[in-house]
């Protein structure tokens, strides 16, 4: 029988071959090489051994994009130890709810994040994990430093990997505004296949810039850059400016972002100026994408932009590469492109029988790295994971050739009077009018139990938005069905701590706290 090689492992021997390459680049210019890096990985791994962290142990992890954060998961990992990545910008008690859930051992708390992990900390119930600091600093959290601790040890010592194929590497959390989110079990088997996908770059090794949280996808690319040999450039928020002045001076080949965050990208008046040169491949995902923000970011960056579809539940399921931007399909939805190597869709009814194709339905999927499931909820991963087959929520068709198209997700369509509105379609249009920047629709239930469409929406540089004629718009392309009830202008889209619009905080601060039935929304500041 083959030996297990978890992905921590994968990335290590990558960066012991190599030992000068710089592999981490900080967001204050600090270069790290990759024997550096390999060696902080092991110190950290003999550092929580001996402070009692073994394989089967919940580390969980509050930090902005710092070195430390990517070795100490390595490490906890190699210990066969679980992760769980806080998001920041999540409620404290939604963070306390999740460290409680999780049963987390040990606490690691980047000095950046010390004051809300001490909100955090004040909201727990029962007794504190202990709290270790990712680097100095960390005003108001009485916690040592794991890093200096780490660095005092000898180096050139190495850790065995304690990690197992079916262990969970991390347990991800979604969803849960109000009260515990749900944990996604993810084994180290499959992740370690996820890690090893190839993402294509010109003959060179990528040279990824992380300018998302690592607690999320960008997580998951700097993975995949650094096994496959590549570079990871740190950058500690989302800042426009700052990542086009990156991608120029770093010579950046590869980016995650979600669509938001592209259009932001090129909406910028620094666009035209900037050398993209370097930039061979833009993946985005997360949320859906506009078909006419697509093509304007084709048109001005060129053949780069490559879009994934998947779910924690699943990881990867399809990718749709440049050329494929144009396929469109009923309704004129772009595809999310065709499933991966070793993924299985199917398009099915509400009864779970398969469809034919360009019939919508619910998306199925069945992957390698399918979730083992939701941590301590049998009953929720029986709903959601049937003989094999993940339900993904999602609504969908395939074409004759296999691709997939989405329509909405189930708990996003608005049922109003008369049918079915999908939010993403109506999005899409919105997306083409001349005085709409950005926009997001979402459904709001009436006294009556009757779902309206709202739409909040900002005004391209410029422009003015004037509810009647959107509303006119809307219908003379959708129909009367897709007219929204209330057309709301704000200065921004609201983003959750994941990056996606918020549509739940638009919904209460447009609608439910000013009363129904309002035309139009002031700015939401």
């Amino acid at each position: 029988m083959t030996a297990f090689t978890s992905y921590v492992e994968s990335i290590l021997q990558e960066l012991a071959d190599h030992p000068e390459r710089r592999v981490l680049t900080t967001s204050e210019g600090r270069h790290i090489t990759a024997a550096d890096f390999h060696d902080s990985v092991h110190r950290t791994a003999a550092e929580l051994a001996d402070r009692g962290i073994r394989r089967g142990h919940t580390v969980s992890m509050l930090s902005g994009n710092r070195p430390e954060a990517l070795s100490a998961r390595y490490a906890a990992n190699l210990l066969g130890a679980r992760i769980v990545l806080l998001y920041e910008g999540q409620a404290p008690e939604t963070q306390a709810r999740v460290v409680e859930s999780a049963e987390t051992a040990l606490l690691l708390v980047g000095p950046e994040s010390a004051k809300p992990a001490a909100e955090l900390l004040s909201h727990l119930d029962g007794a504190a994990p202990d709290v270790l600091l990712l680097g100095p600093g960390g005003s108001g959290l009485d916690a040592e430093d794991l890093t200096a601790a780490a660095a005092a040890r000898p180096s050139g010592r190495t850790v065995e990997s304690a990690a197992r194929p079916d262990d969970d590497w991390c347990i991800r959390y979604t969803g849960g505004t109000t009260g515990v989110p749900k944990g996604i079990q993810m084994a180290h088997a499959p992740y370690a296949k996820a890690v090893a996908y190839p993402f294509e770059s010109a003959g060179d090794p990528p040279r990824l810039l992380a300018c998302t949280s690592l607690a999320h996808l960008a997580g998951q690319m700097s993975d995949m850059t650094l096994a496959a040999g590549g570079s990871v450039v740190l950058q500690d928020t989302f800042d426009t400016g700052a990542v086009l002045a990156a991608v120029a001076r770093e010579r950046i080949t590869h980016m995650w972002l979600l669509p938001p965050l592209l259009y932001h990208l090129l909406d910028h008046p620094d666009l035209a100026t900037t050398d993209l040169s370097s930039l061979t491949r833009i993946t985005y995902g997360g949320c859906p994408a506009s078909p006419s923000r697509l093509q304007q970011g084709l048109d001005v960056l060129g053949p780069v932009l490559y879009g994934w579809y998947g779910q924690s539940e699943a990881l990867l399921l399809t990718e749709m590469g440049p050329a494929e931007h144009g396929r469109t399909g009923q309704g004129g939805q772009i595809t999310v492109g065709r499933p991966v190597p070793g993924v299985d869709i199917e398009v099915r009814d509400e009864h779970g029988h398969p469809l034919p194709p360009d019939t919508s339905g619910e998306v199925y999927v069945r992957s390698e790295g399918m979730m083992t499931g939701y941590w301590k909820k049998p009953e929720l991963t029986a709903q959601v994971i049937r003989d094999g087959w993940v339900r993904t929520g999602d609504i969908g068709y395939l074409d004759d050739a296999g691709y997939l198209y989405l329509m909405d997700r189930v708990k996003d369509m608005v049922i109003v009077v008369g049918g079915h509105v999908y939010p993403g379609e109506l999005e899409d249009l919105l997306h083409t009018h001349p005085d709409i920047a950005h926009c997001a629709v979402f459904g709001v239930r009436t006294a009556d139990e009757v779902e309206e469409v709202h739409c909040a929406v900002v005004p391209a540089p410029g422009r003015t938005v004037d509810p009647g004629r959107i509303t006119d718009f809307v219908v003379a392309h959708k129909g009367a069905m897709y007219a929204p009830s209330g057309v709301h202008q704000v200065d921004v889209i609201p983003l959750t701590s994941v990056g996606k619009p918020d549509k739940k905080r638009l919904k209460a601060e447009l609608v439910e706290g000013k009363g129904e039935g309002e035309g139009k929304g002031k700015g939401m500041g």
